[in-house]
């Protein structure tokens, strides 16, 4: 005996088949009409985002690797608004945006703040833009430490350490420093202040001596900087983008295209929220060497 089908579950399934298809057809499309896309045939500008205190470079460098190899895109704009932060980080974007300029050109456009380690790597670029406006500059290293030896003496906490040379505690929040460690981490702040000037002049193309006349950590407007050799035009993000299209010998009018974000991976977010509180713990209570300004968080 033939079973009849039921009409209601029969059109549920149609519709439900349909979903589908057409989810995978939207998905298909715009995966092909992006950025590694068959359809568009406009050239490309890259624009990548390094934004608020430098602490790890992994992601900025590599979306610069990413955009590097491809062939599509003709020129990258690096969007600013950082203070600078991490001297290790900050010199592992430079280094990735100099190796880029060989490649594509790199326009740097500065939003609000290029300061210390943010200038570090917009000076990498091929062009620097900024706002009148923008801050930048600060061209220097500081090193914080925070002290915390009275407090713990209020709450009858006391410190022992058993170290194996004489300053292998140098910078400890639990007591004052010695005038020799003094002098030691002037030494390390000049080496680290000199790389600095170093990298800045040989990326624009400027006399160090020029540099080191200004790389007192001061600050700059836009307009300012310009002055100075340390900015190249005055403009805003169009601008930037439209400089780079001239560049990069971009036909038209450019597509501009985004890396694509990560997915989500619950157990490493978990983890990098664990790792970031236990760095900020670290640095409430230890010793920073930075290239940052300490004006503001954009």
């Amino acid at each position: 005996m033939t079973r009849k089908k039921h009409p209601v579950l029969t059109a549920f399934a149609v519709i439900f088949a349909a979903g589908m298809i057409l989810t995978a057809a939207f998905w298909f499309a715009v995966h092909l009409s992006g950025r590694d896309g068959l359809w568009s045939r406009s050239d490309r500008i890259g624009v990548i985002t390094l934004e608020g205190p430098i602490a790890d470079s992994r992601t900025v460098v590599s979306q610069m690797v990413d955009f590097r190899k491809d062939k599509r895109i003709k020129a990258i704009v690096l969007r600013i608004n950082s203070p600078g932060g991490a001297v290790g980080p900050t010199q592992e974007i430079y280094r990735e945006i100099r190796k880029t300029v060989q490649v594509k050109p790199v326009v740097a456009s500065v939003e609000a703040v290029a300061a210390s380690g943010g200038y570090y790597a917009a000076s990498a670029a091929t062009r620097i833009f900024a706002n009148p406006g923008s801050i930048t500059g600060s061209i220097g290293a500081l090193i914080e430490i925070i002290r915390v030896e009275d407090l713990l003496a209020k709450l009858g906490i006391s410190l022992e350490v058993v170290k194996s040379g004489d300053y292998k505690d140098i910078g400890s929040p639990h007591r004052k420093l010695t005038d020799r460690e003094r002098e030691l981490l002037n030494e390390l702040l000049r080496d680290i202040q000199n790389q600095f000037v170093k990298e800045v002049a040989e990326a624009r193309n400027l006399p160090e001596e020029h540099i080191e006349k200004i790389a007192d950590g001061r600050i700059f407007s836009g307009a300012r900087a310009k002055e100075f050799g340390l900015v190249d035009e005055l403009g805003n993000f169009q601008d930037a983008v439209d400089a780079a299209g001239l560049l990069g010998d971009v036909d038209g009018e450019p597509e501009l295209v985004y890396p694509r974000p990560e997915r989500l991976n619950l157990w490493r977010l978990f983890g990098e929220h664990i790792a970031g509180a236990l760095l900020d713990a670290t640095r409430s209570g230890g010793t920073r060497l930075e290239y940052r300004w300490n004006g503001c968080d954009p």
